[in-house]
């Protein structure tokens, strides 16, 4: 009798709590990392704000373009948020203590920024492709309120879907172990400690995959297929330098996220050790947001016109 109650003490506080091992392997290096880490996102924050206050207060930024590199800017501020401050405060303390209900919440917000993005970046690709392939009825098809419509639907349309596979993950019983090996509670890591059968459970992860992951690369890959077929068509060599230097800095950012994303989410059980599993969500979750304002920066003449006028107006 005493056995079983012990037993069911111990379930409940697996329910209840996990463990967040995140880089407790290399526990010389704590202050280190814990440095680096506040420098990455201290600077996302402010990089990705300057964006943000330029594509507002810029009267030569206030088109589609830019409205979409403003949402995308604001939109990593949210995605690095949801996970760097938490691992910095796991390297501080050094317990990775994380409640049942956090952890899912974590989970559940990392998704639902993560399904944005990929949306937003097939938006962002439509109005290149509108834009390069049909520039003459581009003010008429990309106005300000289809650009709203575009953005709201990129920020809620995945809401439903991922509370409720959120939901569905939660509800597993986990019996077992309750450490991750991760630094933040990612969906392979916390449903590979989920008891008994989650075939169902996983087939939901690959469909939701196909549809937030797959379908629209696909269909950034037709809409730049289009792009470049425009592009070579133009007799211009000036022309085509031109538009293909708009396209450039999104068609990065496209590769470097949906090139992980896919690594990471098609597969919810992975073959690969953990280890690389943690290095893969490293990369898309602190050094993607690092690197996109620094590509659109400095590989935007505008950006960069609108910076130096913004610092010749605080200087004087």
């Amino acid at each position: 009798m005493e056995n079983r109650l012990k037993t069911g003490i111990s379930n409940i506080t697996t329910l209840m709590e996990f463990v967040l091992l995140g880089f407790s392997d290399i526990p010389n290096l704590h202050w280190t990392l814990f440095g680096i880490f506040l420098v990455i996102y201290l600077t996302i924050l402010m990089c990705n704000s300057i964006i943000i206050l330029v594509t507002r207060i810029d009267s030569a930024l206030q088109t589609p373009m830019y409205f979409f590199l403003g949402n995308l800017s604001f939109l990593e501020i949210c995605y690095v948020t949801v996970t760097i401050p938490r691992m910095l405060m796991d390297l501080l303390t050094q317990k990775g203590n994380i409640s049942f209900f956090a952890c899912a919440a974590q989970m559940c917000f990392v998704l639902m920024f993560g399904g944005s993005e990929c949306l937003l970046l097939t938006v962002m690709a439509y109005d290149r492709y509108v834009a390069i392939c049909n520039p003459l009825h581009y003010p008429l098809i990309m106005n300000h309120k289809v650009c709203v419509q575009l953005v709201t639907v990129s920020w809620i349309s995945g809401v439903p879907v991922v509370i409720g596979q959120t939901c569905q993950i939660f509800s597993l019983p986990f019996c077992g172990s309750n450490t991750i090996n991760h630094f933040f509670c990612d969906l392979p890591p916390v449903l590979k400690l989920a008891c008994g059968d989650t075939f169902v459970n996983e087939i939901a992860v690959y469909v939701v995959a196909v549809i937030f992951v797959m379908v629209p690369f696909l269909l950034i890959v037709v809409s730049y297929g289009k792009i470049i077929s425009s592009i070579l068509k133009l007799s211009s060599a000036k022309g085509r330098a031109k538009a293909f230097s708009t396209c450039s800095s999104h068609l990065i950012v496209v590769i470097l996220f949906y090139g992980t994303a896919t690594i990471t989410y098609l597969q919810p059980k992975p073959n690969q050790s953990e280890g690389v599993g943690k290095l893969i969500s490293l990369f898309y979750t602190v050094l993607i947001p690092t690197l996109n304002p620094i590509i659109y920066t400095l590989r935007n003449k505008d950006i960069m016109v609108a910076l130096r006028k913004l610092l010749t107006k605080i200087l004087i």
